[in-house]
């Protein structure tokens, strides 16, 4: 009977707390027959904040990424990985396909970076900030495809982070859909050393050539800058 509240317990408490996670390990049973959770750890969905906010002021940020907990102040989907690769996408799956893509050519992501379908400027920018100070990160991928993203924006938030931050990473770029030809012509007419690239296979492949060179110049010891 016991072990059955606590299984119920176990379960109200996963649902009414929105959890993606609730494990009890271990779970014993003591000399006297009283069953025990002795250790739990829980999960709580990111997107339940709004409901769960006596949890959420219980989040301990410290045991988060710096870079993740900067990103969701500006509603960036970010996941920090051991590659060398940047990238930067709108949409879960397109960007899993461009991390797929930079592995079968050789590299490796160095994160996962979803700026959304509805991404500000001021959210490019700060996208591109977290990257370009990634100590990894050699070269940067972006890969947007323009729905409801329009690569007009995204070309914008480019052109500010490149005069802002001043980028000295490599950075290629291959937008489609919404505003590409507006795109084209405001990177075109900046002046930059963005590599544009239409086709995603092309522009996976240069990056990760980039990184290289990258790579082999720091052994060097020796300082270079990518132009068109």
């Amino acid at each position: 009977e016991e072990a059955a509240d606590l299984v119920k317990n176990a379960f109200r408490c996963f649902k009414e707390s929105d959890c993606t996670l609730l494990e009890i390990n271990p779970l014993a049973l003591t000399n006297d027959g009283r069953i025990l959770a002795c250790d739990a750890k829980v999960k709580i969905d990111d997107n339940a904040g709004f409901r769960q906010k006596k949890h959420a002021k219980a989040q301990d940020l410290t045991q988060i990424d710096a870079r993740e907990v900067r990103a969701a102040k500006f509603d960036l989907n970010y996941i920090h990985l051991d590659g060398n690769i940047g990238c930067m996408v709108n949409g879960a799956g397109l960007a899993m396909a461009t991390m797929d893509i930079i592995k079968l050519h050789g590299g490796e992501p160095a994160n996962f970076l979803d700026v959304g379908g509805s991404a500000t400027e001021a959210q490019v920018m700060e996208a591109f900030r977290i990257l370009d100070e990634d100590p990894q990160v050699e070269a940067i991928l972006v890969n947007i495809f323009g729905g409801i993203m329009r690569c007009d924006i995204i070309a914008l938030g480019i052109i500010k982070a490149s005069s802002t931050l001043g980028l000295r990473k490599p950075l290629v770029v291959r937008l489609k859909g919404t505003n590409v030809e507006k795109a084209k012509e405001l990177i075109d007419d900046s002046g930059l050393g963005v590599h544009f690239n239409e086709n995603l296979d092309n522009a996976a492949e240069k990056a990760v050539k980039m990184a290289e060179i990258i790579k082999m110049a720091q052994a060097a010891k020796l300082d270079i800058r990518f132009e068109l």
